[in-house]
């Protein structure tokens, strides 16, 4: 009986606890949701979240994203991030929670990445400004540059062949500093100096190194600006895996309006009463012009725990350009993990690797002479009354001008291929020895493999003379770089002590072939079979290598939050250069007051901090290549007897004083927060001055050579920068904060080779024009030069300060300023007729979230550069189709226009073709929506985000060409720095609307 009452009490006791753990399995529930600031609305990650008298949490992740479980809807979680003040929320019946963390002014310290280390802001002495992740990845763009574009004072970003799939970007940070020299920005990469960058979904935080104080840490390279890049790492928390995919839907921005077939046989009939019209009318921009598209897809994966932690992300993106036969494919691969092997031992890989393909079209052509035409400006210049093909089926050549292939069949037939795989690895090894010193090492490595082939096949111009032509060129770069330093951070009362002392070791190495054939059997074979062509084509090869060894320090001191003192210097050496100028040394100093610390300011209700900033230093620019301090000898082809030999001769002496090109740069800076931080100001006045620039020095004939690189240049760029950023509105439901920057930057040539201008030469071949732009001390940098167009010559006298050509005298021809007043134009009548540096730049950014709902509305605008348009040229010299308002032009019924008669000129450079580019564009509107938490948790999703957008949906400007972010031969340093404001051939920009998903699980 004992015995069964016993086995009835154990199943009543099982009984009971099964219920029991039912009950209490029935009670706990999974609760998800998003933390935010109430500074700005934007994700918080890393927020630890504690369920209130349990050690069970979790953190938030890179969105801000959090999920944890808990025993019921009594449940409390406690919310705590450095800089806000702790928040408990209870639970309740909801499964997803909205937190909005309030800003705590007495904690609030935003860290900001420097060279070789991380400083608090308001430590900070230099400028510096902070980019978020969230607004580099606001609308789709292909590289991280592109997306930089005005959202930071003093940085210039511009496409180099407008919205054209894969196109490079130029950025400038305060001004070129160079002429002959790169004036790119220093892109670093997670500590790796030289980086190419990663997809911008990928990166965590962005800065920009702007003053010497900030960027002569990297010595030589320093010049130019730094861009230090840190990519998204792991967290300790559960698995996540999160999804970022989106579709684009691209067009042509504008196009020009040209003459359609009728108004351009009227138009040569004016001036060639026996052209014949021809058989169609074809408008040769819509022709090649499409509807493009962009899918951009992010899948990345992360987690960890308290002593290791990784982060794994695959992007894959694909454009169709709008112009036919243009595409781009892309996949980029970015894992980091980071090990804590012991708790003063750290160590961290980070891997990148990728490739993409481009199928290109010929654009911004530098000679359009015979054969030589390019898909866009062929499509401006060709005429309308033709059709594609010939009744032979044959493509149609352009009627009158050069002889050149029509748009269509250049954009269907050439081919322009290429290929680039990108890997790049940086481990690094951090060891506490003792308590605040640390020793970090790191090595990385990476390499860049280029493939471009090239085919001219029989069916165009510049094949057809030749059987076919292809070409097919390989490049390597690779780049080993070691650095190994110590930091050093004492605290001593009220006096805080770092200490920096490294050295730094990198090795570049490129090299590269190119090979040919021409005279194929057939067009099939393209750049892949190159033994196919009968006729080879003279091969080439190179190699070169450059090593820089150097050794750099810093020491930051900062007393009772209130003064700062930095000192920066760093010795490079660099086999670019000879025994007298290996070593250079740039060093750079700061200063800084907190005034907002002080007694009389840190108790007020107004001014939440000020800042009063100074520094001074130099930094370099590494400027000339390899070995151009060497002799150089060039091969040539000689005959001894009846036998063509090769040969060499004196192409360049030694010149063993070369050195550094030498940037001292000072700046004063104010930064002030007001009202608790909700409105922040910054103020920055720079002055850099360029000394030792490299010009080539004319030598005499009998020397046998031409010139000589010499340092005999000086260069100044001046600014002002400022930056506001404000919290409008801050409360749980809504929230509204605003961004705006505003810059200035004056170039000026200050010193030049025996103080003689030099004279640039870009127009395009065919245009047989020299001497487009000038360089001239007291003037700005690549000013266009030519002649003053003042009207058209009415007929009679002539308006006084004026003159006509002798070849276009009559009533109707241009006139132009006689500016020696000989009664004739000629060369010595030539000026300065425009200047392509704006007079400002600037961006205003507005965000707005309203419970799930989020907006953004961000513009960018310059203001006052002028833009010299080659293409309009050309439409106006009469050996092509010319612009719509050619209908204006002058006539003896029509005399009250601006435009003259119709005629065939020549291409002069002249004002009327010098524009203003000044524009204000809406660069992206999108709206979002947060998916509820109820809904998120039936579907086990920790965040669900849909959203639309659009870019480059409104531009006002009154520019008349196709678009005012244009540029034009800048394939090489020295025309990066000097070809600015031109416009030729660019590929369209595009107007892009957008839908986009963002999941995480």
């Amino acid at each position: 009986m004992t015995t069964k009452k016993n086995k009835l009490l154990k199943r009543f006791a099982l009984m009971f606890l099964m219920l029991l753990g039912t009950y209490l399995q029935a009670q706990e529930k999974n609760v998800s949701g998003t933390v935010t600031s109430s500074e700005d609305g934007i994700s918080i990650p890393g927020v630890n979240i504690l369920l209130k008298g349990t050690t069970t949490g979790t953190s938030t992740d890179f969105d801000g994203v959090f999920n944890i479980q808990v025993p019921g809807k009594d449940a409390v979680l406690q919310f705590s991030y450095l800089g806000y003040v702790t928040k408990e929320v209870v639970v309740g019946d909801n499964s997803n929670l909205s937190v909005v963390l309030q800003v705590d002014e007495n904690e609030l310290e935003e860290i900001v990445v420097i060279g070789y280390g991380t400083v608090k802001k308001s430590d900070v002495s230099g400028s510096v400004s902070s980019v978020k992740a969230a607004e580099l990845t606001a609308y789709p763009t292909l590289s991280a540059e592109q997306a930089l574009q005005g959202r930071a004072a003093g940085v210039s970003v511009q496409s180099n062949n407008g919205g054209e799939p894969g196109a490079p970007i130029k950025v400038r940070i305060r001004g070129g500093t160079s002429i002959n020299a790169s004036s790119d920005a220093l892109i670093v990469v997670d500590g790796f100096v030289g980086a190419s960058m990663p997809a911008p979904e990928d990166i965590a935080s962005m800065e920009v190194l702007k003053d010497a104080s900030a960027t002569a840490i990297y010595g030589s390279r320093g010049s130019n600006g730094v861009i230090m890049v840190t990519t998204k790492k792991g967290t300790s928390t559960k698995p996540t895996l999160e999804l970022n995919t989106s579709y684009s839907v691209q067009n042509v921005n504008n196009t020009i309006d040209l003459l359609d077939a009728n108004e351009f046989a009227t138009y040569r009939k004016a001036y060639s009463a026996n052209y014949n019209q021809g058989p169609a009318n074809t408008d040769w921009q819509d022709l090649i012009y499409a509807t493009g598209s962009i899918s951009n897809t992010q899948l990345a994966f992360s987690g960890g725990s308290e002593t290791s932690k990784y982060y794994i992300s695959g992007n894959y993106y694909t454009q169709d350009g709008v112009v036919m036969n243009s595409n781009l494919e892309r996949f980029t691969v970015l894992s980091n993990i980071d090990i804590d092997v012991t708790d003063n031992f750290k160590v961290g890989l980070n891997v990148f690797g990728g490739r993409s393909a481009k199928d290109g079209v010929s654009t911004q052509a530098q000679t359009g002479g015979t054969g030589g035409g390019d898909v866009i400006s062929s499509a401006y210049r060709f005429a309308p009354d033709l059709d594609i093909y010939n009744a032979d089926g044959t493509y149609t050549i352009n009627s009158l001008g050069d002889d050149i292939d029509n748009p269509y069949a250049l954009a269907k037939e050439s081919i322009d291929e290429r290929s680039v795989d990108t890997y790049r690895t940086n481990f690094y090894a951090a060891y506490e020895i003792i308590e605040g010193l640390e020793l970090k090492t790191t090595f990385g490595f990476s390499s860049v493999n280029t493939q471009i082939g090239k085919f001219k096949p029989t069916t165009l111009l510049a094949g057809a003379g030749v059987g076919g032509e292809a070409t097919l060129e390989n490049r390597r770069s690779t780049n080993v770089l070691s650095e190994n330093y110590l930091t050093y951070k004492k605290t001593v009362g009220n006096h805080n002590f770092t200490l920096l002392g490294g050295y730094s070791y990198q090795k570049n190495k490129n090299e590269g072939s190119l090979a040919g054939a021409r005279s194929f059997v057939t067009n099939e074979v393209s750049y892949r079979n190159l033994e196919g062509g009968a006729v080879t084509m003279q091969p080439s090869s190179f190699l070169d290598e450059t090593e820089l060894i150097s050794v750099f320090g810093r020491v930051n001191y900062e007393y009772a939050s209130k003064y700062i003192f930095t000192f920066t210097a760093r010795r490079d050496g660099s086999s670019n250069f000879s025994k007298n100028n290996k070593y250079a040394f740039f060093p750079s100093g700061a200063i800084a007051w907190n005034m907002g610390n002080e007694n009389f300011l840190k108790d007020s209700n107004v001014i939440s901090n000020w800042k009063w900033r100074a520094s001074y230093g130099a930094t370099g620019n590494p400027s000339i290549s390899p070995y151009e301090t060497l002799a150089k000898f060039s091969s040539v082809y000689g005959v001894v007897g009846d036998q063509q030999v090769n040969s060499v001769v004196l192409t360049d002496f030694a010149n063993d004083n070369l050195k550094w090109e030498t940037s001292k740069q000072l700046d004063l800076g104010v930064d002030v927060a007001l009202f608790n931080n909700r409105l922040e100001l910054t103020f920055d006045y720079y002055n850099i001055q360029t000394e030792d620039l490299l010009f080539p020095r004319p030598l005499p004939e009998y020397s046998g050579v031409s010139s000589q690189i010499q340092n005999i240049g000086e260069l100044k760029n001046e600014g002002y920068e400022f930056s506001l950023n404000s919290r409008n509105i801050a409360n749980e439901d809504f929230t509204w904060s605003t961004a705006f920057n505003f810059s200035t930057n004056k170039n000026e040539m200050v010193t030049l080779p025996d103080g003689d201008d030099l004279f640039i030469d870009s127009a395009p071949g065919h245009f047989l024009q020299r001497q487009t732009q000038v360089l001239r001390e007291g003037e700005s940098v690549g000013s266009f030069y030519g002649y003053e167009y003042k009207g058209v010559y009415q007929g009679g006298t002539l308006p006084d300060g004026t003159a006509t050509l002798s070849s276009d005298s009559a009533p109707g021809g241009e006139l132009f300023a006689d500016l020696n007043n000989d009664g004739e134009i000629t060369t010595a009548d030539r000026k300065i007729i425009g200047d392509p540096t704006p007079d400002f730049t600037m961006g205003l950014n507005n965000d707005f979230r309203y419970k799930n709902f989020d907006m953004n509305l961000f513009f960018q605008a310059s203001v006052g550069g002028e833009i010299l348009n080659y293409t309009l040229l050309e439409l106006g010299s009469g050996v092509s189709n010319a612009s719509a308002d050619m209908v204006n032009a002058w006539s003896t019924t029509n005399t009250d226009t601006n435009i003259p008669r119709p005629e065939v000129r020549e291409k002069r450079i002249t004002s009327r073709y010098v524009y203003d580019g000044s524009y204000v564009r809406l660069k992206n509107l999108s709206f979002g929506y947060n998916i509820p938490g109820t809904v998120l948790s039936k579907l086990s999703l920790e965040k669900a985000r849909i959203y639309i957008s659009g870019q480059n949906l409104l531009t006002f400007t009154d520019y008349p060409g196709a678009d005012p972010e244009a540029n034009y031969r800048n394939d090489n340093n020295q025309r990066s720095n000097t070809n600015v404001g031109l416009d030729y051939g660019s590929y369209p920009n595009v107007k892009t609307f957008t839908m986009g998903l963002n999941l995480k699980f």
